[in-house]
């Protein structure tokens, strides 16, 4: 029986939609594993929460999500948070915790990773950077150290295509729009120099705009976006 897609969502600002996953990282010996929890705010593409565990549980889950919620400033607003079926996601801890910060709820069908792009894309970006340790991480000291060095650069130096070529942190504040508009002006006074040296339509350095989580085709089908 084909499963029903999960609901759409779209984010127009931070804080509206976040998604989050649990994935491995390599211990000292094989069979080995740390665990980490990843937040991440789809609309800037910001971290907004993270930490290493040695085991998976919806107790720390909840405890990540709290102190996300209030780092951010996100108590009392619309917030979604979009995960996988794994235990730690709807375990009870995280339910009554999500209640009692007014979060929705939205998960994705079982074994189906397409509905979390955003989380799947960031775990991805994060396992590829260069210096991950393909022999595993010697320590829980080491494994969260790597991790806060990856979330640092990834929030504060990366410029994302998805959003323009801004850093997480330059959309999730609102100062995307600045850097755009010099850059506009920036380019548009380079081809008027030199019109010869310009084929084609000058690069798009209008704000990006609102960002769906599964929106929906036409058929009724999740269509997948850039996520990176």
């Amino acid at each position: 029986m084909r499963r029903k897609p999960p609901a759409s969502y779209q984010a127009s600002a931070p804080c509206e939609v976040w998604t989050w996953d649990i994935s491995w990282m390599p211990g000292p010996i094989a069979g080995m594993f740390f665990y980490l929890y990843l937040i991440v705010d789809i609309f800037s593409r910001k971290i907004v929460g993270w930490e290493v565990h040695e085991h998976e549980s919806a107790e720390l889950a909840a405890t990540l999500i709290r102190q996300a919620v209030l780092a951010g400033g996100c108590v009392a607003r619309p917030l979604v948070l979009h995960a996988d079926n794994g235990s730690p996601m709807k375990g009870a801890t995280m339910k009554v915790t999500m209640e009692k910060l007014g979060i929705t709820a939205s998960y994705s069908r079982p074994r189906v990773s397409n509905d979390n792009p955003f989380s799947e894309a960031l775990f991805r970006t994060c396992k590829c950077r260069p210096g991950w340790p393909i022999k595993g991480f010697a320590t829980k000291a080491d494994a969260q150290a790597w991790v806060k060095s990856f979330a640092g650069r990834d929030n504060g130096e990366h410029l994302h295509s998805a959003i323009r070529f801004v850093t997480p942190v330059a959309r999730h504040a609102g100062h995307d729009r600045a850097t755009l508009a010099n850059r506009a002006i920036l380019y548009a006074t380079a081809r008027a120099k030199n019109p010869q040296r310009w084929s084609g339509k000058p690069r798009n350095w209008q704000l990006a705009g609102p960002v769906w989580l599964n929106p929906e085709r036409e058929t009724g089908t999740p269509e997948i976006r850039d996520a990176a």
